[in-house]
Formats: structure tokens, sequence, C-alpha cells
């Protein structure tokens, strides 16, 4: 069904008013109809360490992580290789390469990356979640979940971590976890101690993992429930919101699903782009989805949002080929204001350089047409240089 046949959605959604999903089909879906499963901010209040999770053993000591300069970059990239079970580091200025180990086995199938401060990344894998030491260039702890969700798998599908974030403080990490076949949780990781210590329930495949400004909530952005989970950090409650412009129609094998969430610097909203026509405009508090217009007209996934306001979203390609336009990067102002920058074949996240003149686009993408490599792109000029990195890296982030 061509979603310019479906009916657009209310432009303003109470949260009392929405009603839950109907119970979904036993077999997953993911973006494409027909496809099935092959296989300086206040302090986050602390977690209650009550949950029956299994503890990871202490983080061993990570030579030449101490005592000496750090040996990172500025300007060094680090991407998540969905095709492997590595995470790639990445100079673009020499040329892709980078001083130091270029890869390092983080575990199977990774997602998502959060940095920390003190030069730790923490990557979402279908085993666990991996502690990886930047300077040294060495995973330190592999940390497994919580949650039961089935065999160790590859691709689209597979079970484990997928969004993940750091709280503004550092003390710790949120973990969107997929169950194939079912809901997801969200599981809390102390940074201190390497350890799960509370898993909350959420909605199915958590794309996306946010944690607002002041760390008071985390949202999870579920892909196959059309929806957000806000979830209090102060007493881990839960608020289903559901973000679907285009309604639910389809369910699960459905295109026009939430994937990826910018929380905007200025008020908080949650910023959700479909399709490169709509950008969802959510305030978490009250539940409220207001409708903007976008221009890039491709289905969208990867976004993050800058200090300045300016959103930046991945466009993947077209949905029609006779209707939609072909893969992109918006570049949207805060007075919504838009650029369409064209790129060569499918991305799926982008991050951006601290002065903000750079973005860069991972060409994992999670579904086939995906290409071993990034797109760097020079965002005064527009220009576009394709970088190979690493195997299908989905997930970047800039050290």
């Amino acid at each position: 069904m061509s979603r310019k046949s479906i009916p657009q959605a209310h432009r303003a959604v109470p949260a009392a008013a929405l009603a839950a999903l109907a119970a979904a089909a036993a077999v997953l879906t993911g973006c494409a109809p027909g496809g099935g499963d092959p296989a300086a901010s206040p302090r986050a209040a602390a977690p209650s360490t009550s949950a029956s999770a299994p503890a990871s053993g202490a983080r061993p000591s990570a030579p030449g992580a101490s005592g000496g300069p750090a040996r990172t970059v500025e300007g060094t990239l680090v991407a998540s290789d969905f095709g492997a079970d590595t995470v790639t580091f990445v100079d673009p200025s020499r040329r892709g390469e980078a001083a130091g180990p270029a890869s390092v086995e983080v575990g199977t199938a990774p997602y998502g990356i959060a940095l920390g401060a003190d030069g730790r990344a923490w990557v979402a894998t279908a085993e666990g979640v991996a502690v990886v030491d930047t300077r040294s260039r060495e995973r330190t702890a592999l940390i497994p979940y919580a949650t039961d969700t089935g065999p160790v798998t590859t691709g689209e599908y597979r079970g484990g971590g997928m969004g993940i974030a750091l709280s503004p403080d550092g003390r710790f990490v949120y973990v969107g976890v997929n169950v194939p076949g079912g809901n997801g949780t969200l599981e809390v990781i102390d940074t201190r101690r390497d350890r799960v210590v509370r898993s909350v329930p959420v909605g199915r495949r958590p794309f996306d993992v946010d944690v607002s400004r002041d760390g008071r909530h985390v949202y999870a952005t579920n892909h196959d429930s059309f929806d957000v989970t806000v979830v209090g950090t102060g007493d881990w409650g839960t608020r289903r919101i559901e973000v679907a412009p285009y309604g639910t129609e389809g369910g699960l094998g459905s295109w026009l699903k939430p994937h990826y969430t910018a929380v905007r610097p200025s008020d908080g909203a949650l910023l959700l782009p479909f399709e490169g026509e709509r950008l969802a405009v959510v305030d978490p508090e009250t539940g409220r989805v207001r409708i903007e217009t976008m221009t890039a007209n491709t289905h969208q996934h990867g976004a993050t949002v800058t200090g300045d306001g300016t959103l930046y979203v991945v466009g993947t390609g077209p949905i029609d080929p006779s209707e939609d336009a072909g893969p992109s990067l918006t570049v949207r102002a805060p007075d919504g204001d838009e650029r369409v920058i064209p790129l060569d074949g499918p991305h799926e996240d982008v991050a951006v350089s601290a002065d903000g003149r750079t973005a860069y686009v991972s060409g994992g993408f999670t579904r086939d047409g995906y290409w071993n490599g990034l797109s760097v792109v020079d965002i005064a000029t527009g220009d576009v240089t394709r970088l190979p990195v690493g195997e299908r890296p989905l997930g970047i982030a800039v050290l």
C-alpha cells in the first residue's frame, strides 16, 4: 500500500487517549511489508539494585589505559560493524587511517554506540553491552543482558541491544534490548560496577534510546509498536506515547514506523522524522504530537540534533521509486528551513563533528543495500566523500 493512501493522523494526540496496539503477530516484520524474522545536567536518580540481573565480573584494567596521555586522536570516529563482531576506528583526515589498532572485537552484530567522557565507549551487541577503552583500543568488559533474548544471531531482526545512551553524569548506561517476537526491555547498567541493575518493559524493537538533558527521563523509540516509552529514572514508571503520523494500518508489515529520535536542546521536545514528509514533534510531558512538514520525500532512519538546534536526518531511499526520492541527508535549521543533500546508496545513522562543519553518515543500513563505508558530508558546500570503513558500519560516534 502506498503511504499516500493512508489518512493523516490527528495533529495533536493527548496521551490519555492513546490506545494500546493490538497483540502483534508472532513473526516480526521490519521496515518492509512481507518481511519476516530470519532466525552539564543534574544527576539522574540512582536505580535500585534489587532487580534480578546477572552480574558480570569486575572490569579488568586495560593495559595502557592509565599512566600516560590518551591516544585518541581528535576527529577520530568509531563505528559499529553490524556485519561483523567489531568496532572500527578511523580518522577521516588521515584518509581513513587511525593510530593504533583499527578494529576491536566487541561481540556479535554490534548496533548503537554511546561515548563517555572517561574515554570509554559502550556498544550494544547481540551478546551484551561491550565496554571499549578508546585510548588503548581494547574491550575491557562484556556485560550480559538480564533479558532472555534467545539464541545469539545476526541480521536485521536479531535479539539483543539496539539503541543505547548514557545518563548526563555518566553514571548509568541505558540500552534498548530487542526480544524477537515480543516486547523489549530497557536495561540499566551501573557504569561503576559494569552490571545490569534494572530492567524496565518497553515496546517492540527499541531502535533508539535517548535521555533528557536533566537525566530524569529516558526515551525508548520502539519501531514495531509505533511508540516511544517514557521511563522516569526516579520511580522507573513508564508512559507510552503513540507516534504514528500515518496511522498504524498494516501493523508489523508497515514501513511507516518511528526509527530514531532526537531530543531538541531548547525545550526537550522529541523529534521523529517520517518519510521526508512529516516531522513528529512530541511533548514528552503531555504526550501531545504536533506534525511539521519535511521536504526530502524519502524513507528516513537516523537522526541527531546539535546544540544550536539543527536537525540532521538520514534518508535511506524510496519506498516506492515511482513516488519517492533517493537517499539523502536533510539538514533542518531551527526555523524549519531544510537543505537536502543527495547521498549515493542507503545509509543508517549520522554523527556531526564538534564544530558542526562535517556530518558522518554510516553506510551500514539495517536492510539490504548497505555498503562498507561512511559518507563524509561538508555541510557548507554539500560535497560528499565516500570513505571505506569496517563491515556494514551502523552506529557511529565522534571521539
